[in-house]
């Protein structure tokens, strides 16, 4: 990891094609702005973890067994 001290203002440029700018500081937070490609996906670290999350479980395999618990409804008329 690359770890780099900004100040408001400062930018930081990734390949030729994304760039971060220090938008504001107050405390603790700091605001980013990116400018990126729209072709680039850009997730805040929280939801891409759940997303990978549902991801893994979607492809986990299915216990068919627990199915014969829809052998009981009936669509409505």
């Amino acid at each position: 990891m690359l770890a780099l001290t900004r100040k408001s203002g400062e930018r930081i440029v990734i390949g030729d094609n994304i760039v971060l700018t220090v938008v504001d500081i107050k405390g603790d937070s700091v605001r980013l702005g990116i400018e990126a490609p729209k072709e680039v996906k850009i997730y805040r670290g929280e939801i891409y973890d759940s997303i990978v999350a549902e991801n893994r479980q979607s492809a986990s395999p299915v216990d068919l067994t627990k199915m014969d618990i829809l052998k009981g409804i009936k669509a409505p008329k």
